[in-house]
């Protein structure tokens, strides 16, 4: 048996988390992350999921916060070009949450849900003119606020 055998897996998430904290240059770091804007009931579904899913949607969204890409995550093509999906599995289940970050400085959260069909990797439809809708809102909104002044 080897030593690397014998050592417990550690994610790196956790030991840049442990870092952050321990040097105390969390609070420094936590100016440059872009803000997360939740669309529709995007935060309550998240909140409803397993822990083991909300902790890997959790790090992903916090690389996307410092402008990164999770290894689970992926941009979509066609329709929901711009879009990035966040996959994560557990128990046999497959949960998607789906995020843009290029409207603005803000990282919108446009839905959350678990993938139901067996047959295909493709999102059903309407999940994804849900995703559309949202992402136009968050279009909108982004607009108004640029409208006020808020240069985010």
């Amino acid at each position: 048996m080897t030593l690397r055998a014998r050592l417990p897996r550690i994610s790196l998430d956790l030991v840049a988390w442990k870092l952050y904290t321990q040097m105390g240059i969390f609070s420094m770091a936590k100016a440059s992350l872009k803000p997360i804007i939740w669309m529709g009931d995007s935060k309550k579904v998240i909140c409803e999921l397993p822990k083991a899913v909300r902790r890997e949607v959790g790090v992903a969204l916090f690389w996307a916060e410092q402008g990164t890409t999770h290894p689970a995550s992926k941009p979509m093509k066609g329709a929901l070009q711009g879009v990035t999906e966040i996959v994560s599995d557990y128990d046999g289940d497959t949960f998607r949450a789906m995020y843009t970050t290029r409207i603005g400085r803000e990282i919108y959260v446009l839905h959350v849900f678990q993938k139901k069909s067996k047959r295909g990797k493709e999102t059903p439809k309407p999940d994804v003119d849900l995703i559309t809708s949202r992402l136009k809102a968050a279009k909108a909104i982004h607009a108004q606020r640029m409208k006020k002044g808020d240069k985010s």
